[in-house]
């Protein structure tokens, strides 16, 4: 069974064949993979989940590929890799210059397609560690956990989906975003913007408590949040962020 962490692409293609070729092939691979015949599937998923890589074939019926290109790259910095026929030179052209990051031809070989993905994803690691990148963030992966910042859905190693009250999102969510560094009880309220009403009616260490008792294994004693006596907490994780 492929890692809820794993690398998450999705497929867009009208062809059910190259739809379930790919997705047997990645899922082979170690990723995760979710699968779209049209324009409309591909932004429905984008809003939906935290995707790492878009494969998106340019001749979809009724639909303009580079259009929908420009508009994944204008609200996303997602990944992006073509699927284009052979004899589309153009098309390729076209699509590299509005910010696809790389294409592969049809036939293709799965193998080659396999390379093509990992080497783009590696790709965008390096860059994640840009500052300027930090207000487009999209999610974060810690040990296991999946935090997806558009839909406010944190969800378990297993793949459950875990609910989280404005407070515990924000907590996370600030903490997600400084891993394995000490955050006083100042720089926790100050990061997660919590309302003051908020504040007074569940104090940080309460919230921090009801956090432990959805994502530790035994909350009475944490390895991923944990207390820095006199100072504050800090998740004791590496976190991967998606962009």
């Amino acid at each position: 069974m492929t890692s809820h962490t794993a690398p998450h692409i999705l497929v867009i293609d009208d062809d059910p064949s190259i739809r379930d070729l790919v997705r047997e092939y990645l899922e082979d691979n170690e990723m995760r993979v979710s699968v779209g015949a049209s324009g409309s599937d591909l932004f429905a998923l984008i809003d939906s989940e935290a995707i790492d890589l878009v494969l998106l074939d340019l001749k979809l019926p009724g639909e303009d590929g580079m259009q929908l290109a420009q508009r994944l790259r204008e609200r996303a910095t997602v990944p992006i890799v073509l699927l284009t026929g052979r004899n589309e030179e153009a098309d390729r052209v076209m699509g590299l210059e509005l910010g696809a990051d790389d294409y592969v031809t049809k036939p293709f070989s799965p193998r080659e397609l396999l390379a093509r993905v990992r080497a783009v994803l590696r790709r965008y690691q390096v860059q994640a560690t840009l500052p300027e990148r930090d207000n487009r963030r999209r999610a974060f992966r810690f040990s296991g956990w999946e935090l997806n910042l558009r839909t406010r859905r944190l969800t378990s190693p297993s793949g459950v989906v875990v609910e989280l009250s404005n407070g515990e999102f924000s907590l996370l969510t600030a903490l997600c975003g400084a891993p394995r560094r000490v955050l006083s009880r100042d720089q926790l309220l100050s990061k997660s913007r919590l309302h003051e009403a908020e504040v007074y009616d569940r104090t940080i260490d309460v919230q921090i408590l009801r956090l432990r008792r959805k994502i530790e294994t035994d909350p009475a004693h944490p390895v991923m949040i944990v207390t820095e006596r006199g100072a504050g907490y800090q998740l004791v994780s590496d976190v991967e962020t998606l962009y």
